[in-house]
């Protein structure tokens, strides 16, 4: 077992209304796609948790919990001031809860800043707390990020605290859905753009394996799947041809995400091996592919 696993049987506190959640167990090698399926990785947990959240904050004002807590949402703002992020570029909190993390941006001056999430009752409870605030312009949108509208692009900053956790938990082929959350972020996120992913069920080196290129990679059928190979195909026309002619989708997208740093997160020893409760990296994008085959 690497050092930098985490014990898979530890819990964290979730944003809306202080719900617990198990992270996923799983055996095997590090990107594998064998977390055990979990309710937790549903719409509607999700929708009942918010559900509370949002009673909870009708009735006695409580926001919720901030997902993985208080520090890890300002480990994500220091890096964005420590990397001098324009206040005017447009960041999307993928997965936002009850919005707290928009609020902060919004604090430091932030001027284009999206919020989506897949539960209606987490966009109402995060309208609520900005509206609180005294926020106006911060922009909520009921969106699932595997099935995303057409007008959702051009973010030059996308965050995501857990949500890509809750996608590797769905009990509906998680492993498809992983592939169409790096889809989605390619779609997303501009050229040069960065994406900050905090994760307690995966460590950096399977982060990596989802996320970086410079691998081929296939399924489990042994198709040739375009996830990590944009180095590859850029060297040539040869390879340009080699992959059109693997049975790949009719049309997919490479994220082109490269590894900018790795941020300090809370260390722990066990066995006399440290390890860490999360990973926190951040990517940026290096460039944009398309493939058709029918073309």
């Amino acid at each position: 077992m690497a050092a930098t696993r985490r014990s898979r049987a530890r819990s964290s506190m979730i944003a809306g209304g202080g719900a617990e959640v198990a992270s996923g167990s799983r055996e095997g090698s590090p990107g594998g796609a064998d977390f055990a399926p979990s309710a937790l990785g549903t719409r509607q947990h999700w929708d009942a948790v918010y559900e509370r959240g949002l009673n909870n904050f009708q009735e006695y004002g409580d926001r919720g919990e901030i997902w993985f807590g208080e520090e890890s949402m300002n480990r994500l703002i220091r890096w964005m001031q420590k990397q001098k992020i324009p206040l005017d570029a447009s960041v999307l909190d993928i997965g936002t809860g009850n919005g707290v993390f928009l609020v902060e941006l919004a604090k430091l001056g932030f001027s284009d800043i999206t919020g989506i999430d897949y539960s209606p009752p987490a966009i109402q409870l995060s309208g609520s707390v900005i509206e609180q605030e005294g926020f106006s312009d911060i922009k909520l949108k009921v969106e699932d990020f595997l099935n995303l509208s057409p007008e959702l692009s051009g973010f030059h900053v996308c965050i995501d605290k857990g949500t890509f956790d809750a996608i590797s938990l769905n009990p509906d082929n998680a492993v498809e859905k992983r592939k169409q959350y790096v889809n989605s972020l390619s779609r997303v996120l501009k050229v040069k753009g960065f994406f900050l992913i905090t994760s307690c069920n995966w460590t950096k080196e399977e982060l990596l394996n989802e996320f970086s290129e410079g691998l081929l990679k296939f399924d489990e059928n042994m198709n040739f799947t375009l996830a990590g190979v944009a180095q590859w195909i850029e060297r040539g026309p040869v390879n340009q041809r080699i992959a059109v002619q693997f049975p790949v989708r009719a049309h997919a997208w490479v994220a082109g995400l490269e590894l900018v740093e790795e941020l300090p997160t809370p260390k722990f020893s066990f066995g006399g091996r440290p390890g860490s409760s999360v990973a926190a990296l951040v990517f940026q994008k290096m460039r944009d592919f398309s493939l058709d085959k029918s073309g």
